[in-house]
């Protein structure tokens, strides 16, 4: 698909200088740019997503299920009874 996009001078050149670097056309470097972009907003909405679920405060349940996964780890790995 073909759009028209209006940019800074200073960016059509930096892009012009980079496209003749690595003999592509601007296209092909304005569209590797876009998808990096891209990239990065996901990133960045999934590292939202976690720190939004990570944010609340353990229920008991999580707390109990995280005390008997180590009691469980102590007795098997670390070969240590509870006393």
């Amino acid at each position: 698909m073909k759009i028209a996009i209006s940019m800074p001078d200073n960016i059509f050149n930096a892009v012009k200088r980079a496209a003749e670097e690595q003999k592509r056309s601007r296209s092909e470097v304005i569209v590797e740019a876009v998808k990096t972009y891209l990239e990065k907003l996901e990133s960045l909405r999934m590292l939202q997503a976690l720190n939004d679920a990570y944010a609340a405060p353990d229920t008991q349940e999580e707390i109990d299920a995280r005390g008997a996964g180590l009691d469980l780890y102590a007795r098997t790995v670390l070969g240590k009874e509870e006393r």
